[in-house]
């Protein structure tokens, strides 16, 4: 099967989405399908050979440019430039599936929408309020909806946010991981990475949504409790300077991955917007436990059969996350080792990829029942 991936944002700064695509594309060609990927700018050097694939696979988009949207930036583009980019990587590709992320909006998908005429699946990401001039655009040109084959969203409050921009209703798909690439070992000592408890942070902490203000705030509550904590902050944003945390910048998934594993707890407090948490998932792979806002999507990720793995706290409360972190500083460290490494387990690439690919199939009958049985073409094959 020729898979062609679609990311809307940027690779120049990489981000959850483009995380997303890289990892499913690197599954499906694990498992003998052809992949290309269609996206702005270009992914940083060694970044596609970490999810085993190479420069020929990744095809760009030309340059994105920064669009406030969602309380954040999203870089992305528009226009004949990607469009024409776009119809060469189809011509070129000759895919049997195209799977198009966030196409209903302003973007490279919606532009690859318009021009494939190959099953279309589509995923929604987005927690984004209902902006009126997309779902306008929508109204207006109902086709582009009409044309997605299949529609996944990765959590049901994406979902809800696709129903109610375009009238679709998708399947709920998480966003998945490959759970080998996360170290994980037992607590030896009082505190996983030292002789002092360490929380870290992962997002870029000069947006306001993402609450890095709320969790500096909370911090001189949980110094009077534990007065040798470490915070470390993974992300891309200006130099700061606040004593007891470190800012680490942009790192690998490597890295990434080692701060997670030698963390007492991984702080999540955003403070709204968020679609699905994966971050979150990550750090319980790793075995640090979690203290996260109380977002729908994030108690989505942080619920099993048993009920929540860590702790929650309400959204944009200070003094709510420092009684949170002092409550999980206080437990063993490995509470919630083994549920948390299950639930993300649950989200591993051999759980979520064959569910995409059902999708696939999914688009692929729907497009010959609706065009190619008319057409007199083969029934494509989709396994």
């Amino acid at each position: 099967m020729k898979v062609g991936l679609v990311c809307p944002y940027s690779f120049n700064r990489p981000g959850g989405v483009q995380n997303h695509v890289l990892g499913l594309a690197g599954w499906l060609k694990s498992i003998g399908h052809r992949v290309s990927v269609l996206a702005p700018g270009y992914p940083p050097k060694g970044m596609l050979g970490e999810y085993g694939l190479v420069n020929a696979e990744f095809t760009t988009g030309g340059r994105a440019l920064p669009l406030k949207v969602n309380e954040s930036v999203a870089r992305v583009n528009f226009g004949i430039g990607p469009a024409l980019k776009a119809k060469a990587w189809l011509d070129k590709g000759d895919f049997d599936v195209v799977h198009l992320h966030e196409p209903i909006a302003p973007n490279l998908g919606l532009l690859t929408l318009w021009l494939t005429d190959r099953p279309v699946t589509a995923t929604f990401h987005s927690n984004t309020p209902i902006i009126k001039s997309w779902k306008r655009i929508n109204e207006m040109l109902p086709g582009s909806v009409r044309r997605l084959d299949a529609t996944i969203a990765v959590s049901s409050v994406a979902a809800e946010v696709a129903k109610a921009h375009t009238g679709v209703a998708p399947v709920v798909i998480g966003n998945g991981l490959a759970i080998d690439d996360y170290p994980i070992a037992p607590v030896a000592g009082r505190w996983r990475g030292g002789d002092h408890p360490r929380v870290t942070f992962l997002g870029r902490y000069n947006e306001p949504r993402k609450g890095f203000q709320v969790l500096t705030a909370a911090l001189p509550l949980v110094r009077e409790v534990f007065p040798d904590i470490e915070v470390i902050v993974i992300g891309h944003g200006p130099e700061m300077s606040i004593e007891g945390v470190t800012f680490v910048g942009g790192v690998s998934d490597v890295e990434r991955n080692h701060w997670l594993s030698v963390s007492d707890v991984y702080i999540a407090p955003q403070t709204g917007r968020e679609s699905f948490g994966i971050v979150l998932i990550e750090a319980m792979a790793c075995g640090a436990p979690v203290v996260a806002s109380d977002l729908p999507a994030f108690t989505e990720v942080l619920s099993d059969h048993d009920g929540l793995i860590g702790h929650i706290f309400k959204a944009g409360n200070s003094h709510a996350l420092a009684k949170a972190m002092i409550a999980s500083l206080n437990e063993p460290r490995d509470l919630w080792l083994e549920r948390g490494r299950a639930q993300a387990a649950a989200f591993d690439w051999s759980v979520i990829g064959p569910q995409v690919v059902a999708m696939y199939a999914i688009a692929a009958e729907k497009r010959y029942l609706a065009v190619d049985e008319a057409k007199g073409r083969e029934r494509r094959r989709i396994t």
